[in-house]
């Protein structure tokens, strides 16, 4: 059994940590387990300005530091805050793969700070000839655990990624439901896919 060690980008109350933890028990394939703690007092509300994603990174490189016996340290955020040295977090294992199976790929996020981040992030990996850029819904955070209105709002930006020539859209939230849609451009969960990219590693 290869055990997952992931810590929430921001603080969050315990209602918010057990739809979290649920959607990884639902997500993680035969012989992957992930143990999602909160990040704490000291970590953001939200992700809104650079400061958030400063604070972010700090308060989930600080929980990384302790934490030992784990055969991956993942953030539960697909800006890959707080990511040890040498190791890789769900958006570089997402987008590399990707990339290497050839596809054009963007994605979508709720706001511009995370937008901004998301795309620095997939010109670090190496990634950016391949990549369309971001989509940006709008949303509150209240529309994170909300999946049909996420839903709602990627739906509506994934004619305008797919005319760009998108063939490959991550869904810029890693605690969202992703709906899977008919036609278009393959619509990307993060974690379904980053856990998956790890158990074939295992």
């Amino acid at each position: 059994m290869r055990r997952i060690f992931s810590v929430t980008p921001i603080h969050v109350d315990p209602e918010e940590l057990d739809r979290r933890r649920r959607r990884y028990n639902e997500l993680a394939p035969d012989g992957i387990t992930v143990e999602l703690v909160d990040a704490g007092p000291q970590a953001p509300a939200q992700l809104a300005s650079a400061a958030d994603l400063h604070a972010s990174e700090q308060a989930v490189a600080a929980a990384f530091a302790t934490a030992e016996g784990y055969d991956f340290r993942m953030p539960d955020c697909v800006l890959d805050p707080g990511v040890p040295a040498g190791e890789r977090g769900m958006l570089q294992v997402v987008v590399e793969r990707l990339v290497a199976d050839g596809h054009r790929v963007a994605a979508v996020t709720r706001n511009q700070v995370i937008a901004d981040e998301l795309a620095r992030k997939v010109r670090e990996y190496g990634c950016g000839e391949s990549f369309l850029g971001v989509a940006v819904l709008d949303l509150d955070l209240g529309a994170v655990a909300d999946g049909a209105r996420w839903n709602v709002a990627m739906r509506s930006a994934l004619d305008d990624l797919s005319a760009r020539g998108a063939t490959a859209v991550i869904n810029g939230c890693s605690a969202v439901e992703v709906e899977h849609t008919e036609g278009g451009p393959l619509v990307v969960d993060p974690v379904a896919d980053a856990l998956r990219l790890l158990a074939e590693t295992a």
